[in-house]
C-alpha cells in the first residue's frame, strides 16, 4: 500500500531514523504465529488467552505456554486459533506452536496487562521529544516493561494479519526515545504501582480524523457515510472501478466549480506543447519562489514537468514522490492519472502501475488548487523503482495559472489519509483486536475540531466498536481531552476546540467504563504538539488505576454539576474535588465567562470547598455559566491530586431547578 511508504518518510524526516521491519516467519512447515505476537511480548493476565496464526491447511496445531496447552485445526487457508487458560502474572515463558512435529517459539513472554494506545499525532509523539526526557529516559532497561508499535497502514478491507511485524521491546534508554511518550509514561506509573508486568501497543496516525478509527459496519449506520463507506469497501474488490468511480466525481467537481476545467484538459495530454509557458522551481511555497505571477496566488496552478528515463528505469519504476503539495493535487504521468491528495502537511506518493513509464521522455502533470504547490524538499522529489533508487524530480517545472479561488475544496477520496473512513481500523486495529487488553487510551480529536456534535456520536461509536472486535463488553477506555492551544483572547468567544472537549467530557461522563485526563493546563498556545507528556501520562494512569484497577480516587479533576442563584451571586457546584478546591497564582478564581443569550462576559470567581461563588452575577438575564471556553484558555483552578478543574458549559437553574442538558 503507498500509504504505508509515505508515513515511513514523513516519519523519519519528523522524528528520526525508523528501524526496519523484521521477519519473524520461520523456515519449513513450521507454524507461525500472527504478527503481534512475538519474542519479549505480554499477554493479558487472568483471562483465556486467544492466541492465532497461520499453518498448513488443515494442520493441528498444539500451543503451550508455561504449563498451559490448547489445540486448534487450521481451516482450509491455514488459518489458525486457540485458547489458552488464563495465567496470573508472571514470566518469562516460552509460547510454542507446534504442527507436524516442527514447532516455531517465542522466547521471553510475560503475562501481565497490556495496554492499547491509539490516536493521532500527540499519542505518536516520541519520548524523546517530551519534556525532561534529557534526564528522565536514561533509567536501566526494566525487563517488567515492554511495548510494541504498530506499522502505520491504510487498507479498505479489514486485514486478518498485519502486513508487517510489530516487534515488541523492553522498555531501556535504547528503546524508549521513539516510544509513544503518553503512552509509556503511562504504563511506567502503572508498572509502579500495580506491581506486574505491562505493555504496551500504541497503534496511531498523526494528523487523522477519528472516522479513519471506526469499522466500516459501525460506520456505515450513520446515513451520512454509508456510500462512502461503500467506495472504500469496493476499493478492496474492484480497485480500478473504485478509482474510476473517484476520477469521474473529481472531475464533475471540477466542471461544477472552475469555468476552465474542461478546456485546461488539454493540458493533460502527452505531446501538449508547454513550450510556451513560464518556468519555476519548486522549492517551499510557490508565493515565496520570487515568481510576480505566483506571489500571492491562490487558486489553481498546473505544472508540468519532463523526465527521461532509460528502460531499465522505466521498467523498475514503482511509485512517484512528490513530498507535501499545498493544497490539493491531481496528478498524471503520461496522461494517466495516478493518485491525488488534499491534505497540505501529508506527502504525495504514488504507486506507478506496470506500464505508466517508458524508455525515453515521459510527462508530468499537477494540477494544484490552493496556495503553495509542492512544498518540499526537492531533493526528495522523485521516481522510485525497485532498487531504491530516486530517480531526481529537481529543477525548473512549467506551469500556467487557471483560475483564482479562496475558500474551496476538492472532497477527497473516501480512503485518502488522513481524513480516510474505516481504513486505520482496517489495517491497524482489525488485525490485533483479540490481543487482549486491560486498558485502551485514546488521544485524539484536534483533526476533528468543528465538528464537536459530531464527534459526541462517533466517539461512543469507535469505543462500542473497539469493544465489541476484542471481545471484551467493558474494556476502559482512558480519553485524554484536548489541551490549550492557539490565540489567547481578552474577551470571551465562541471555540471549536471549547466544543470538542466538551464533547469528550459528556463521553466520558455517559460511559460507566470511561474516564477523562484533562490537559487544559499543560498544553502550548504556540504548538499543537506540547511536549509536556509526562503530565498527560500520569493522569492517564491516575484515571487507569480507578476505572481498570477499581482502586479508590477521583478521576479527570474536579466537575461543576450545577449553576443556582443565591441574592445577586451564581453558586457553582463541584463534584470529585478531594480536599477541595483552590486557586493558584491569585485570590480569585479566573476563567468564568457569564452569558446572557449569546452575549458573555468574564467574572472572577471565589473558591471554598467544593463550590466557587461568582459575586453579583446572578441578575435575572444570566442564563448560562462557562468555564475555560476558548482555544488556549488561562485557567487557575484545581482539586486535589492537582488535577484541574474540567471545562464546562452549564445553564442557570431557575427557581424550580430546571435546567438544560450538561456541555
Amino acid at each position: 500500500m503507498p500509504y504505508r511508504a509515505a508515513v515511513h518518510i514523513f516519519a523519519v524526516a519528523l522524528f528520526g531514523g525508523l528501524s526496519a521491519p523484521i521477519s519473524a516467519a520461520p523456515l519449513g512447515n513450521a507454524p507461525t504465529f500472527a504478527r503481534i505476537f512475538g519474542d519479549h511480548s505480554v499477554l493479558q493476565r487472568d483471562r483465556p488467552l486467544a492466541i492465532w496464526g497461520q499453518a498448513a491447511p488443515h494442520a493441528r496445531v498444539r500451543v503451550t505456554l508455561g504449563g498451559g496447552a490448547a489445540t486448534a485445526v487450521a481451516d482450509a487457508s491455514g488459518k489458525w486459533q486457540a485458547t489458552l487458560p488464563a495465567h496470573h502474572a508472571g514470566g518469562p515463558y516460552t509460547l510454542t506452536a507446534t504442527a507436524d512435529g516442527v514447532s516455531t517459539n517465542l522466547a521471553d513472554v510475560m503475562v501481565g496487562d497490556v495496554y492499547l494506545c491509539g490516536g493521532q499525532s500527540n499519542m505518536e509523539f516520541p519520548a524523546r521529544l517530551s519534556t525532561g526526557a534529557w534526564s528522565g529516559l536514561g533509567s536501566p532497561a526494566d525487563s517488567g516493561l515492554r511495548f510494541a508499535t504498530i506499522v502505520k497502514d491504510s487498507e479498505p478491507a479489514p486485514l486478518a494479519d498485519l502486513h508487517d511485524p510489530a516487534p515488541w521491546k523492553i522498555a531501556g534508554p535504547d528503546t524508549i526515545p521513539d516510544a509513544s511518550a503518553v503512552c509509556y509514561y503511562m504504563a511506567r506509573a502503572l508498572r509502579k504501582s500495580e506491581h506486574v508486568p505491562v505493555g504496551f501497543v500504541a497503534a496511531d496516525w498523526g494528523g487523522t480524523t477519528i472516522q479513519g478509527w471506526i469499522s466500516a459496519g459501525a460506520l456505515a449506520t450513520l446515513p451520512a457515510y454509508r456510500e462512502r463507506v461503500a467506495q472504500v469497501a469496493r476499493l478492496a474488490v474492484d480497485a480500478p472501478g473504485a478509482h474510476a468511480d473517484e476520477d469521474h466525481r473529481q472531475e464533475a467537481w471540477w466542471d461544477a466549480h472552475d469555468p476552465q476545467a474542461s478546456a485546461e484538459r488539454a493540458w493533460i495530454a502527452p505531446g501538449f506543447d508547454d513550450t510556451g509557458w513560464p518556468v519555476y522551481t519548486p522549492n517551499g511555497s510557490w508565493k515565496d519562489a520570487g515568481v510576480t505571477q505566483l506571489s500571492g496566488f491562490d487558486g489553481v496552478v498546473w505544472l508540468r514537468k519532463r523526465v527521461d528515463l532509460t528502460a531499465a528505469q522505466a521498467a523498475a519504476a514503482t511509485q512517484m514522490q512528490l513530498g507535501p503539495v499545498d493544497t490539493f493535487d491531481t496528478t498524471w504521468i503520461n496522461g494517466h492519472r495516478v493518485g491525488s491528495g488534499g491534505t497540505a502537511w501529508a506527502w504525495r506518493i504514488y504507486d506507478l502501475p506496470a506500464g505508466t513509464l517508458h524508455a525515453g521522455a515521459n510527462e508530468i502533470v499537477l494540477r494544484v488548487l490552493g496556495g503553495g504547490g509542492p512544498t518540499g524538499d526537492p531533493a526528495m522529489r522523485g521516481i522510485r523503482t525497485t532498487t531504491g533508487e530516486l530517480i531526481p524530480l529537481e529543477g525548473a517545472w512549467r506551469y500556467r495559472t487557471g483560475m483564482r479561488a479562496t475558500g474551496l475544496a476538492v472532497p477527497p477520496a473516501p480512503w485518502d489519509v488522513p481524513t480516510s473512513l474505516t481504513t486505520l481500523y482496517n489495517g491497524m486495529i482489525a488485525p490485533i483486536a483479540r490481543y487482549g487488553w486491560k486498558l485502551a487510551a485514546w488521544y485524539q480529536g484536534e483533526s476533528n475540531v468543528g465538528a464537536a456534535n459530531e464527534y459526541a456520536t462517533l466517539l461512543p461509536m469507535l469505543m462500542a466498536d473497539w469493544r465489541r472486535a476484542s471481545g471484551e463488553p467493558e474494556l476502559p477506555f482512558a480519553i485524554v481531552q484536548l489541551a490549550n492551544y492557539g490565540t489567547p483572547r481578552s474577551d470571551p468567544a465562541e471555540s471549536g476546540w471549547a466544543e470538542l472537549r466538551a464533547a469528550q467530557a459528556r463521553v466520558a461522563r455517559a460511559d460507566p467504563h470511561a474516564a477523562l485526563a484533562v490537559t487544559i493546563d499543560v498544553g502550548d498556545r504556540f504548538d499543537i504538539h506540547p511536549s509536556q507528556k509526562l503530565v498527560v501520562g500520569e493522569r492517564l494512569a491516575n484515571a487507569a488505576r480507578v476505572i481498570a484497577y477499581h482502586h479508590d480516587g477521583v478521576v479527570g479533576g474536579p466537575e461543576a454539576i450545577a449553576v443556582t442563584r443565591s441574592g445577586g451571586d451564581l453558586i457553582i457546584q463541584f463534584r470529585n474535588t478531594g480536599a477541595g478546591l483552590r486557586s493558584y497564582g491569585a485570590s480569585v478564581v479566573i476563567g468564568f465567562e457569564v452569558c446572557a443569550v449569546t452575549r458573555c462576559h468574564f467574572v472572577p470567581g471565589e473558591a471554598a470547598g467544593s463550590i466557587v461563588r461568582l459575586r453579583g452575577a446572578g441578575d435575572t438575564q444570566s442564563t448560562r455559566v462557562r468555564y475555560a471556553w476558548a482555544d488556549a484558555p488561562i485557567t487557575n483552578l484545581y482539586g486535589g491530586g492537582e488535577l484541574p478543574v474540567v471545562p464546562f458549559e452549564l445553564p442557570v437553574k431557575d427557581h424550580n431547578g430546571n435546567s438544560d442538558v450538561v456541555r
